[in-house]
């Protein structure tokens, strides 16, 4: 008995094909035999057949489809040959089958063992010619969807590798002439396959068809031309000259292939399919590439190379080095490249700008890239652990067992990179940056690839696809002294391009000339950091703007970056958001800004330091400051306000107002403050970070303060640390006692996060002393309910409750509805814990009250949540399920997905206890689902606690509620789903 992937799906009994049923079951047996061995769970399989948004009954439908695929390995079972058991295991469904009885299989098996040495010539080809006559056709034809797509594409490159070995040895050991049809026939699925096309050109020359040798040479450089705009590899063009010459030699037993994503699959180890990325968790990070990008052949060449060279070292990561001067073109061709290689890292493609040379030094942390790449991945903010080394403990699990492109950008040293890089083979690394990383050749192995200036014939290529054949024809001197004067650097050639496309009917000539006359030619290029190098063409390109895009080129020299919106360069310039758009889009048509997402904008680094130098020297003090001012204006005060939307409540100083022209942005509800601190949170960080050299130290502490809440429920712990050690300093500056406890409230909160209650403290007292010289209610307020939390995660309950209700106390001494809203909840949630039931209905039932009349989504949920224990604990059962439904509800509408999940739980066992098991199912299914959209892993003590709920799938009801997934003992008052003791309020 034999299952056949290697085609249409089917069962194959004693050499007869038996139906196995619809494309669905086709696809359910799929799915089991590409881990044949290794059990599959019941997500997983719904992930392989409808991917991301599997419809409401796609449990069932496996079930079912299972049962069908049992029972029919039974029927046919025969007792003289091996057969097929499909059984149930602890963590899913296993297909009990030899490697001999799937096709795919027995294709990498004999594959494997053609590899062996020892074997003759003559062996290896039969090996391989047995594998490759495995294949029917397409793979999994019929099948849909995006795994089905993936694992066709996988197995389709492995078909391709195999094939040029086979053909080889089949040509020195055999006939060439035989291989000549199914390389042809291949060819034709696989056009620009050029290990494939580099083997058939053999086998014709060996034929003694050397003529039709050269005409496929010549028609795969046509097509690649014309498709990717690329010349053929290395590889292809040393056999084409060798024919030419006819002294082509002996190809190697194994050709080592020289385009990534055909060599992907020897290049690299077969993924393991349970750590597969599912389908929404794919990272697509490369930005666009170059329009036009040219030349750079050897370059490009030696990267295919690299990459090929995993094949004799395929136990080893690979790391490539690009370096070069700035603007020498290291970002261009790295994304060329990697983008001409998506193919070959079928499981994602990261991508992160280091900013390691960025003027004011604001180079990306490692712990800011991993947390960037962790968020790619789509890790839930709550799996995320507090420590750098445990991220990137997590992130490289991540990577095994896969093949991700991982594109390090613009690096300042080695030591900013090695945390970056992949752990496990599977994955290539490549970095750029103007030095050369030769700590990274001799520590981790790396690639070095210097980039330098540009050819005359390159650098006339680059215009070419600019500016088009005949414009460069007509003016060829002209041409020549423009590649002159700009020294073969891409981005001098780019704007030189970029104006005179402005322009068309502008003579080259004229160009030249300007050129000429800029303070002489550029500066030579001596790797060395000074902006002066490029400073003749950005001159003039800067003096053909407009005065209005020319005034708001140099005041975005003032911006913090690493990039800006719209909003906030208009607040900038003080214009209004259309004019702003069009100004913008003049900067971008001249190759001095970029709009790398839309409606985002950055320079590059060498333009961002030619800005601060304009507007140092043409703006004065006074116009530099209000600019400053009302930037710093409209990011404070749009903050302010998403930070009021995320949990309501009045900050403990009012803002004074805006200066005119800030126009912060109008944010309305939660979903939209949340998308704009995604957007903006890194522009924010740096802004706190460059803002002391400005000279606004008071802004420096509000942004900080209005950061807070998001940087915590996000898990930004260290950048919270490192926003209110800046904030103290600048308080301190200034005297301001307000400014010192806020500060001190947020480096509180980050070491009680970090899990230093005693630091923690520490910082909480001094902040609680502050407020009460300063005579801050709502400071103090919030003081205690930290404290109160603290308290009660240490099972100190009657001192939480003390600094409760001090919460309570100060949040009416300052009318902050919303805060004695928070205060009662946690008055309610502690009395509930210390088992007086009827006190914490009324503080709860007090607290909705307030919350639903200060609209806090947030905190209604929060409160409804404790509401559903309270009443639980009393033996309310309807009333219960009736809080638990609309908290679930409320965390669905405020986006926090983990809460929701635990509330669904604690929903489904209360049903489950009333005897309505099927609303239990449904209610734990449902939480099950969104911890698969979390990424929790089956340890994760939410997630294991429903697997322990739903059993296993053939049992007919879910078994009694369990609490040993998720504690230890059966919930006590205080107990709360997931790992450790979580306040029932939101930080304030």
């Amino acid at each position: 008995m034999n299952l056949r992937l290697l085609g249409v799906v089917e069962l194959s009994v004693r050499g007869r094909t038996t139906e196995v049923g619809p494309p669905q079951r086709r696809a359910v047996l799929a799915a089991l035999a590409v881990d044949a061995g290794r059990p599959v769970t019941a997500d997983v399989l719904i992930q392989r057949v409808w991917g991301a948004d599997p419809p409401d009954g796609a449990r069932r439908a496996v079930h079912a489809h299972v049962a069908r695929i049992r029972r029919l390995c039974e029927q046919h079972a025969d007792p003289e040959d091996t057969p097929l058991r499909l059984v149930r295991r602890s963590g899913g469904y296993l297909l009990e089958a030899l490697p001999e009885q799937v096709d795919v299989h027995r294709f990498r098996q004999l594959v494997g063992r053609a590899r062996e040495s020892g074997r003759t010539e003559e062996e290896r080809a039969a090996l391989l010619r047995e594998a490759l006559g495995l294949w029917r056709g397409e793979p999994l034809a019929g099948l849909s969807g995006q795994w089905a797509g993936r694992v066709r594409e996988a197995w389709r490159q492995q078909r391709v590798d195999a094939a040029v070995g086979w053909a080889h040895l089949e040509s020195r050991v055999g006939d060439p002439a035989a291989v000549i049809g199914p390389l042809t026939e291949l060819l034709d699925e696989h056009p620009l396959v050029e290990p494939l096309t580099g083997a058939l050109m053999r086998a014709l020359h060996a034929a003694g068809r050397g003529a039709e040798a050269l005409d496929r040479y010549a028609s795969v450089r046509r097509r690649l031309a014309e498709e990717l705009g690329a010349d053929p590899g290395s590889a292809l063009r040393e056999v084409h000259q060798a024919i030419l010459r006819g002294g082509l030699s002996e190809p190697p037993a194994r050709q080592t292939a020289r385009t990534p994503a055909e060599t992907a699959s020897l290049a690299r180890p077969a993924a393991r399919p349970s750590a597969a990325p599912q389908p929404g968790d794919v990272p697509v990070q490369l930005p666009m590439g170059v329009r036009g990008f040219t030349g750079r052949g050897q370059e490009l060449a030696r990267l295919e190379e690299i990459l090929a060279s995993a094949v004799d070292q395929p136990s080893a990561v690979v790391i490539s080095a690009v370096s070069g001067t700035a603007g020498v073109g290291k970002t261009a061709l790295a994304v060329h490249w990697a983008r001409r290689a998506q193919r070959a890292f079928p499981d994602g493609q990261l991508y992160v700008n280091l900013h390691g040379f960025d003027p004011g030094g604001s180079a990306l942390s490692p712990a800011e890239a991993v947390r960037g790449f962790l968020d790619a991945f789509g890790v839930a903010p709550s799996r995320i652990p507090a420590g750098l080394e445990a991220q990137i403990g997590l992130y490289r699990s991540l990577l095994a067992g896969r093949r991700v492109l991982v594109v390090l950008d613009n690096a300042r040293d080695a030591e900013q990179v090695r945390p970056l890089l992949p752990g496990a083979p599977g994955c290539l690394a490549l970095v750029t940056s103007r030095r050369a990383l030769t700590g990274l050749a001799a520590a981790e192995g790396a690639h070095l690839l210097t980039l330098g200036l540009l050819g005359p014939a390159e650098a006339r290529e680059l215009l070419i696809g600019r500016l088009g054949p005949d414009r460069v024809a007509a003016e060829h001197v002209a041409v020549r002294e423009i590649v002159g004067q700009c020294a073969g650097l891409p981005l001098a050639l780019a704007i030189v391009a970029a104006r005179a496309a402005a322009q068309p009917g502008l003579p080259l000539a004229a160009l030249a000339g300007e050129l000429r006359r800029a303070d002489g030619r550029l500066d030579a290029l001596d790797g060395g950091e000074a902006t002066s190098q490029v400073r003749a063409v950005f001159s003039w390109s800067y003096q053909a703007l407009s005065a209005d895009a020319a005034r708001l080129f140099r005041l975005l020299g003032l911006h913090p970056g690493p990039d800006a919106a719209l909003p906030a360069v208009a607040a900038l310039a003080d214009v209004p958001l259309p004019r702003a758009r069009v100004l913008l889009a003049e900067l971008v048509r001249g190759h001095l800004l970029t709009e790398h997402v839309p409606g985002r904008y950055a320079f590059h680094d060498l333009l961002r330091a030619y800005a601060a130098e304009l507007v140092a020297g043409y703006d004065g003090d006074g116009v530099r400051s209000m600019a400053v001012h009302r930037m710093l204006d409209h990011y404070l005060h749009t903050a302010h306000t998403a930070d009021a939307l995320l949990t309501p409540r009045p900050h403990p100083t009012p803002l004074p107002p805006a200066q005119p022209g800030a126009s912060p942005v109008g944010l309305s509800d939660h979903s939209q403050a949340q998308a704009w601190f995604t957007a903006e949170h890194a522009v924010l960080l740096a802004a706190v970070e460059q803002a002391p050299a400005a000279g606004f130290d008071t802004h420096i502490w509000r942004l900080a303060s209005a950061l807070t809440t998001y940087l915590d429920r996000h898990g930004y712990r260290r950048a919270l640390t490192a926003v209110h050690t800046v904030a103290l300093d600048a308080a301190l500056r200034q005297g301001d006692k307000e400014g010192q406890a806020d500060a001190h409230r947020g480096l509180g909160l980050a070491q009680d996060r970090l899990d230093r209650p005693d630091r923690a403290r520490a910082h909480y007292m001094r902040a609680l002393d502050l407020f009460d010289e300063a005579g801050s209610h709502a400071g103090q307020a919030r003081i205690h309910q930290h404290l109160s939390r603290m308290c009660e995660a240490q099972g100190r309950h009657l001192r939480a409750l003390d600094h409760a209700r001090d919460s309570l106390a100060h949040h009416r001494a300052a009318g902050d509805r919303a805060g004695q809203s928070a205060a009662l909840n946690h008055i309610g949630w502690i009395l509930a814990q210390l088992g007086d039931h009827l006190q914490a209905l009324a503080h709860c039932r007090e607290a909705l009250d307030l919350a639903r009349e200060t609209a806090d989504l947030n905190g209604q949920a929060h409160i409804q949540d404790s509401l559903g224990y309270v009443h639980h604990q009393l033996g309310h059962h309807e009333e219960a399920v009736g809080c638990y439904r609309q908290a679930v509800d409320l965390f669905h509408r405020t986006g926090d997905r983990h809460s929701e999940a635990a509330g669904l739980v604690i929903l489904g066992d209360i049903q489950h206890t009333t005897a309505h098991c099927q609303a239990a199912t449904g209610a734990w299914t449902q939480a099950l689902a969104i911890t698969v959209d979390l990424g929790l892993p089956d340890t994760d003590p939410l997630r294991a606690g429903l697997l322990d709920r739903l059993g296993p799938a053939s049992a007919p009801d879910p078994p009694p509620p369990s609490w040993s997934g998720l504690n230890p003992s059966p919930p006590t008052p205080g107990t709360r789903i997931g790992p450790g003791p979580k306040s029932p309020t939101p930080v304030p």
